[in-house]
């Protein structure tokens, strides 16, 4: 079965920079749509970005243009660039994946990893 291994995350002041990576171990991420959620303390989880397995990728609108989901075949790695962090981009963030042909887009995740932390402040 697929895992999920998310790492990067850290405390940053307003205005910097992360790069989350999770690493996809037991299986090969091109099988995978692969995407990053984030949950803030006595909030819903909610969904940040998705790589879907026709190649797009999907944003929800507050991190449009500041993040930049992407992935790395060779090194089975999915990745979140962070840029312009904000004190209300501070949440625990996972790492999802979904079995997916490459003409298929998804919005439910079977696989989840644990989380890392990113906190933002002002």
């Amino acid at each position: 079965q697929v895992q999920l291994q998310e790492s990067g995350g850290g405390s940053v002041q307003s205005g910097g920079s992360l790069r989350l990576s999770c690493a996809v171990v037991g299986d090969t991420i091109n099988r995978y749509c692969v995407g990053w959620f984030r949950q803030a303390p006595d909030e819903d989880r909610v969904h940040v970005a998705t790589s879907h397995g026709d190649g797009a990728a999907d944003y929800r609108p507050s991190v449009k243009g500041r993040f930049t989901v992407s992935r790395d075949n060779a090194k089975n790695t999915l990745y979140l660039q962070m840029t312009y962090l904000r004190p209300e981009d501070t949440a625990m963030y996972y790492c999802a994946a979904e079995e997916c042909t490459p003409n298929m887009q998804t919005t439910v995740f079977d696989y989840w990893g644990r989380g890392t932390q990113v906190t933002v402040s002002s």
